[in-house]
């Protein structure tokens, strides 16, 4: 089967090479021509996906926003046109749920199908083909998604039969995300105030009733004071701020969201948006005089 990727970053990339694995032609596309290339001498096809666009069973999009999304399926060169009708799109950005629902309805105009399928569980379950997508479309949708979805997830959530639902999942999702990690950032911080090194900090806190995930997977980063991008710190004030917009369209109030985006906000203000997103942990460290690990 053909399918195409857009947005080869670290989770598009991983997709891209774990449907290559399942034996499936691929076309990859991004901005960033290395990432193309790369993929290319890993199997994939020459073709430019503009020209392949036909061709392709399935468009997996893996782009940074809904701008990015709507450019690559309605710009002037879109490719939503340019799909065979019965082909699907799956959308992995996250977006609003309303933004969802728009460009299943767009989609639909040409024939074509539309599952949104926002995904969860970081570059290295992507490289794995062990994602969890939380995805809502018709049947048809998902019947077309099905080799897609197989090579790429471990757990498949199906959500409801029309687009939307399955962003509105992601959005609970980033909500507890979000906070979750600027939450590790302030424990690890307000321990060091404490006396408590972030080594020992990590020592005991996973086996204790504080931890959760992403304080097992990011308080590492901080501990070794490597900060190389796995998930940025610029991708939380778009995700926690999609959150905050949906919770403000129900007059439901968010407060400790919207203080963890306010955390993010400053990580990024000072320079470390590229960085991985344990460095919120930075922002905490700046503001009571601490000295993090590869600091010194």
């Amino acid at each position: 089967m053909k399918l195409g990727v857009v947005g080869l970053g670290s989770m598009g990339y991983g997709i891209a090479a774990s449907l290559l694995r399942a034996g499936h032609e691929v076309c990859g596309a991004d901005v960033n021509c290395e990432a193309v290339e790369r993929l290319r001498t890993e199997g994939a096809m020459s073709e430019e996906i503009v020209t392949a666009a036909p061709d392709l069973h399935a468009l997996v999009i893996v782009v940074l926003n809904s701008a990015q999304t709507e450019s690559v399926l309605f710009s002037e060169n879109g490719l939503a046109p340019k799909l065979t009708p019965g082909a699907v799109v799956i959308c992995c950005v996250t977006v609003p749920p309303d933004f969802a629902r728009a460009m299943a309805a767009r989609c639909g105009a040409f024939g074509v199908h539309f599952l949104d399928a926002p995904i969860s569980g970081g570059s290295v379950k992507a490289a794995q083909g062990k994602l969890s997508i939380m995805a809502s479309g018709t049947a048809q949708a998902f019947e077309a998604a099905r080799p897609m979805l197989d090579a790429t997830a471990e757990t498949v959530f199906k959500l409801g039969d029309s687009a939307g639902t399955g962003s509105a999942m992601k959005a609970v999702n980033q909500m507890l995300a979000g906070t979750h990690i600027a939450a590790m950032a302030e424990a690890i911080t307000f321990g060091m105030t404490q006396g408590i090194s972030p080594d020992t900090f990590l020592q005991v806190i996973p086996d204790c009733a504080g931890t959760s995930w992403m304080l097992e997977n990011r308080a590492p980063h901080v501990v070794a004071g490597d900060y190389t991008p796995h998930s940025a710190v610029d991708i939380w004030p778009k995700d926690l701020g999609i959150v905050l917009d949906a919770a403000r369209a129900s007059k439901f109030s968010a407060p400790l969201t919207a203080t963890a985006l306010q955390q993010f906000i400053a990580a990024s203000g000072m320079g470390l948006g590229r960085e991985d997103d344990a460095a919120v942990t930075k922002v905490y460290a700046r503001n009571a005089g601490l000295t993090l690990p590869g600091e010194e």
